[in-house]
Parts: C-alpha cells; sequence; structure tokens
C-alpha cells in the first residue's frame, strides 16, 4: 500500500539470462528473478532501434563510454514530464532518466543511483571525488574546498558520478569544471550509498527476452483468446479486427487469428497517416492473405483545419471528422448486419481507457461491438507477444517512436515531431507553414509553433509553467467564449427543423463532464474515445462534439431554439463550473454532486432542469459569450 501511495510499483529481473521478468518465474532457468522498483504505472517497454543509440550516446557524452550497458536489455518506464520523460532500465536497476528538453530541442540525462554504480569504474569523465562530510547526504551541497579530484571537464547542469571512500552516488554540477573547486555550491548530491555486490548482466536480445517469458506470454495469448472465442461462439457477425497499424493492434490481430479462422481487417486512412503506417498496413494484409476495408478521410483534415484551427490533446476535432465519420460509413455499408471487432485498447494507454471492459459499444456506431482481449496487457507483454509470434511491425517503432499515428497528431510528443522532421521533411515542412501562419494570423507568439504550445487550447500547469518563465509577450489560451452560428433554425431536408454551430470556450477539464450537465436536459449517451455526446429528450436531439461544434433536430423550430440554448449553456456549465455547490445543495433528488467539476446520478437525476437556475455558470452566460 506504501509504495501504491508513493507511486511506485515493482517488476521482476531475471539476472541469469540479463532481461525483465513478465511473471515470478523465468521460463528458461526457473529463476524467480529479483524484485526491483520503478514509478507507476509501470507502463515498461523495450528499448528499441535509434533509442538505444541515443541512451548509448548520451552516457558516452557525459561518461566517456556506454559499455556497460551496450548490448544489454534496456527498457524504457513512462514518467511524468513536460515531453518525453522515461526511466532507463538495465541491469534490473533504474540507472537514469530520459528526458526531452522542449526549450533546447534535444535530450537530457539525468543519472539515478543504479546507473552511478554501473558506471562508476568504466566512466572516463564527469566524476567527482570528494571528502571531508559527514550524516545523511542526500541532497546536500558539496563546497568546493571538499572536493579531492575532478575527472574530465562538464558543464553547469551535467550528470556527475560523485565518490567518497565507499560511497558513490549521482549528483548534478552547479558550476562547470574549470570553477568547482572555488565555488562555495559546486555540487548538489542525489543519493549516495555504499554499492552492493554488483550483478552485471549478461548480452540479452529480444530473443531472450520471448524465451525468459515464453509461458507467460502463452498463458496471456490462451486466455485472452479464449475470452474473445466465447463470446463469438454462435453469433453470425462477422469478426473484424480495428487495424491502424501500431503495436496494440498487431497484438490483437494475434489474439483474432488464434480465436477465429475467418477475420477482416478494418483500416481508417486520416489522410494524414505516415506514408509508412499506409503502406505497412496494405502489406500485411496481402502477405497474410487478409481482406482489407479501408475507410478514407481523404482530404477533410485540410478542408476543416482553417476552420476549427489547430487540433489540441483538449481539442480533438479531427478525430470525429478524419476517423468516427468514416468509420461510421465503412461499418454501415459493408456490415450491414454488425461486426464483432477486436480492438488493442489497453487501460495503461492513457486516464480516459483506465476503465476499458472486455466488451464495449460505441452509440455512434450501432453496427459494432468491440471486444478488448489485450486491455490488461503492458506495453513489454505486448512486444514479447509480437516477438514471440513473428509478426513483422511498423518500421515507424524502430525510429524511436513510442506510439504510432497521425503524423501531425497533438497527442504526440515533441520528440518525435523532430524525428518526424527528419524522415518525412515535406510532411513536416507543410505543418510547420500552416501553424507559423496560423500563429500570425492570430497574433500568437512564435513560442507557440518553436515549443510546441498548439498542442493545447488551454495550457495545463507544466507548460504553463514554461510559458509564464519565458515571460511570454502575449497568452496563447482564448478566453472568451464565442458561438459562431453555421445555421439558425431552419427546415431540415430530413423533415423539422436543425440548428448548428461551433461554440468555442476554454477547456477547463475532461469534455467527459458534458454527459454530466446534459443529463438535465435529457437521456444522454457519452463517447470518451470520440468525445462525443447524444442528448433526446422530448423536444428533438441533440450532438455535442469536443471540438465544439453542436448539432439541434427537432419537429419544431422554437422547440429547436430553446435546445439548443440549453446545449449551449450545459456545454458551458460542464467547463466553467465554479464548484460553489448551490446545485448540489438545491437538488431535492439528491442527484448531483461536486468533484473537481459538476457531476450527475443517472440513477437519481430526473432530468428536471431545476438546478440550472442556481447555477452562476448559466445565469450569466450571456456575459460570457461574444
Amino acid at each position: 500500500m506504501n509504495n501504491v501511495l508513493h507511486g511506485k510499483t515493482f517488476k521482476r529481473w531475471c539476472d541469469t539470462c540479463g532481461t525483465l521478468l513478465l511473471s515470478g518465474k523465468c521460463s528458461k532457468c526457473g529463476s524467480e528473478g529479483r524484485e526491483f522498483e520503478i514509478n507507476n504505472p509501470g507502463e515498461i517497454r523495450p528499448c528499441m532501434g535509434s533509442g538505444v543509440e541515443t541512451i548509448y550516446e548520451l552516457y558516452k557524452e557525459h561518461f566517456g563510454t556506454c559499455e556497460p550497458i551496450k548490448n544489454k536489455a534496456i527498457f524504457l518506464n513512462k514518467i511524468a514530464g513536460d515531453d518525453r520523460s522515461d526511466e532507463i532500465i538495465a541491469h534490473g536497476h533504474v540507472i537514469g532518466v530520459l528526458r526531452f528538453d522542449v526549450l533546447t530541442n534535444g535530450f537530457d540525462l539525468e543519472l539515478r543511483q543504479g546507473g552511478a554504480e554501473i558506471f562508476r569504474e568504466k566512466a572516463t569523465k564527469n566524476t567527482v571525488v570528494f571528502a571531508g562530510m559527514s550524516g545523511h547526504l542526500k541532497g546536500k551541497v558539496i563546497p568546493g574546498t571538499n572536493i579531492n579530484e575532478v575527472i574530465g571537464e562538464f558543464k553547469e547542469g551535467d550528470p556527475l558520478i560523485l565518490k567518497k571512500g565507499t560511497k558513490v552516488g549521482p549528483g548534478t554540477a552547479l558550476v562547470r569544471s574549470s570553477q568547482i573547486k572555488e565555488a562555495e555550491r559546486a555540487v548538489k548530491i542525489k543519493d549516495m550509498f555504499t554499492p552492493l555486490p554488483s550483478v552485471f548482466s549478461k548480452n540479452a536480445s529480444k530473443k531472450e527476452f520471448v524465451e525468459c517469458n515464453r509461458d507467460h506470454l502463452l498463458k496471456l495469448e490462451s486466455n485472452a483468446a479464449s475470452d474473445v472465442r466465447s463470446f463469438i461462439k454462435g453469433k453470425s457477425q462477422p469478426v473484424t479486427v480495428s487495424f491502424s497499424g501500431g503495436k496494440d493492434s498487431l497484438a490483437a490481430y494475434g489474439i483474432a487469428s488464434k480465436a477465429s479462422r475467418s477475420i477482416e481487417l478494418i483500416f481508417v486512412d486520416t489522410g494524414i497517416e505516415f506514408p509508412e503506417t499506409v503502406k505497412y498496413v496494405k502489406e500485411f494484409a496481402r502477405e497474410n492473405r487478409l481482406k482489407l476495408n479501408k475507410a478514407e478521410a481523404g482530404n477533410a483534415f485540410w478542408e476543416n483545419v482553417k476552420t476549427f484551427g489547430p487540433p489540441a490533446k483538449d481539442f480533438r476535432w479531427c478525430c470525429k471528422v478524419c476517423k468516427l465519420g468514416p468509420i461510421t460509413e465503412l461499418i454501415s455499408e459493408r456490415f450491414r448486419n454488425g461486426t464483432i471487432t477486436i480492438e488493442g485498447n489497453r487501460s495503461l494507454e492513457s486516464f480516459a481507457r483506465s476503465n476499458t471492459s472486455f466488451v464495449s459499444k460505441n452509440p455512434f456506431v450501432p453496427n459494432q461491438t468491440t471486444l478488448n482481449p489485450i486491455r490488461m496487457w503492458n506495453a513489454s507483454e505486448v512486444w514479447g507477444y509480437i516477438w514471440m509470434k513473428g509478426f513483422r511491425y511498423n518500421p515507424m517503432y524502430d525510429r524511436d517512436f513510442e506510439r504510432i499515428g497521425c503524423y501531425l497528431c497533438a497527442s504526440c510528443l515533441s520528440s518525435e515531431w523532430r524525428q518526424t522532421k527528419g524522415i518525412e521533411r515535406e510532411l513536416y515542412d507543410e505543418w510547420e507553414v500552416f501553424l507559423n501562419e496560423y500563429a500570425t494570423k492570430k497574433g500568437l507568439p512564435k513560442e507557440y509553433v518553436d515549443m510546441g504550445l498548439w498542442r493545447w487550447k488551454v495550457l495545463p500547469p507544466k507548460m504553463l509553467k514554461i510559458s509564464e518563465d519565458l515571460d511570454l509577450k502575449q497568452n496563447i489560451e482564448s478566453k472568451d467564449v464565442e458561438v459562431k452560428m453555421l445555421k439558425g433554425a431552419s427546415p431540415c431536408a430530413a423533415g423539422g427543423y436543425s440548428v448548428e454551430a461551433v461554440v468555442s470556450l476554454p477547456r477547463k477539464r475532461d469534455f467527459s463532464f458534458i454527459e454530466d450537465s446534459l443529463r438535465t436536459v435529457g437521456q444522454v449517451k457519452y463517447s470518451d474515445d470520440f468525445e462525443i455526446a447524444l442528448m433526446k429528450n422530448k423536444n428533438g436531439t441533440a450532438k455535442l462534439f469536443g471540438g465544439g461544434q453542436v448539432s439541434i433536430t427537432s419537429s419544431d423550430k422554437m422547440k429547436a431554439e430553446e435546445l439548443f440554448d440549453r446545449s449551449v449553456k450545459a456545454l458551458l456549465r460542464s467547463q466553467l463550473c465554479t464548484e460553489c455547490g448551490i446545485c448540489a445543495k438545491s437538488c431535492n433528488r439528491r442527484a448531483i454532486r461536486i468533484k473537481n467539476g459538476f457531476r450527475t446520478d443517472p440513477e437519481k437525476c430526473s432530468s428536471c432542469g431545476k438546478c440550472e437556475s442556481s447555477c452562476m455558470v448559466i445565469h450569466y452566460h450571456d456575459k460570457m459569450i461574444v
């Protein structure tokens, strides 16, 4: 329990075979392995391709050698940070942290205790020997007068190996090496321990990793395939695999092919995919003699980006335009009686998917039932399974991409965007040109593009702190609420009346809060993956999208206008709730609770709408809208 509270989790390492264990026993040598600690949530993955070379170069740059980790099994564990931040794991220890600095557009290395111990004998630079300090040393600063020896040249901020008698540990240079002995504050100590007898792992590749974990991987496959087999038994709908070209969908294909003799692939070409991904998906289908059902968005992204602006982590309009629309149309046309789709959704991928169930349905794609057989797998299990099966995977992973999606996706890391520049220069330049033109038009600072601030509509604390530290002359956030009416209440070709608009407002919280605020208007269905809320009541239907689009249909013009008004107010309420709690106290059914915003209990809420009159946001909504 203490480790959970402090954000730690345990993994196991086989010192005999030199690699990570996915279970409590090595399939190759029978060892139970050694326990080691990493940060939660423990989404550990193998370091592959050019990522290995990046780590080698960082250790050579700072310590003159990478010999202690050369040809060893290296794993990465994602941790919190401004951009890419990974714990580096080798020899069954966290030996450092790899971070991408958005200011310098380059990688930094933070040394950890395990790295100091493993490199202490081989390092030819960035080493400091000191004496004269006693007691608990962690976090203390070493004055220059206590330093006996400085090995190599280094600059302020560089990682150091510190030695004092039998103790060794990591530290950080507070001044340049040439100034260190005269400085009052020369070096900061991170940790300091007497090393235990080191167990240096033997060389190990992905082959050893698979051999050591084969029993566990086979059990994962058997259980997942059994779950799928049990669900599809006796059902007439065809079995499909949502195949994005990424590692998780590849593992999902493996499970599906084990559970069913007849499967088809579904691929959504968003129009902004990596060319390598489109090629890979096509070749994979041909090589495995699989029918490939391809939904295509065409030029939809570029046709809409000038209207909606760059997509963002909190403004994912592109998913609806480029993914949901095409896939809905494809399934409607080719699978009229429905399909059971195997997907690679995993709980560890994101907070939004942390509660992924085995069976799920998207209310906006009624003909599709989704199965998520690898929902509880971690990334190392996915890769171990892929390697065990001998599947050919997307070559983009060997270019140090953690995830494979649209090449300009707002969810990609700045480090990955730098990689894109090196492999798809024309695509990179096209998007950079658009971003710079957009920034100029909106009067935004150059950092909007240079630092990747376009990836948020409202800056999260970590990026806001960076922008404040730089004293940016202009705020990149648009705080005004704007309703752009695309079509007022007017006759609809399908009958009745419709209203369409785009509402722009600051995103203060997750879009899922719209489900709660709309519930006071009518019955709601919500898709978290696509950020779409569908609401129905006696007056009509409302659809609200994470990108701000609002679409209303009703049999009566006045009812359509009323429903539009209430829906927009609900949208404002979901994002701008002040958490005053007045509405909760005024609800006779006790259906409302305040938890980082406005939440409602669907079992208790009668959609009476009385709470709206007590809401400050709704009361003053006309003052907020431009």
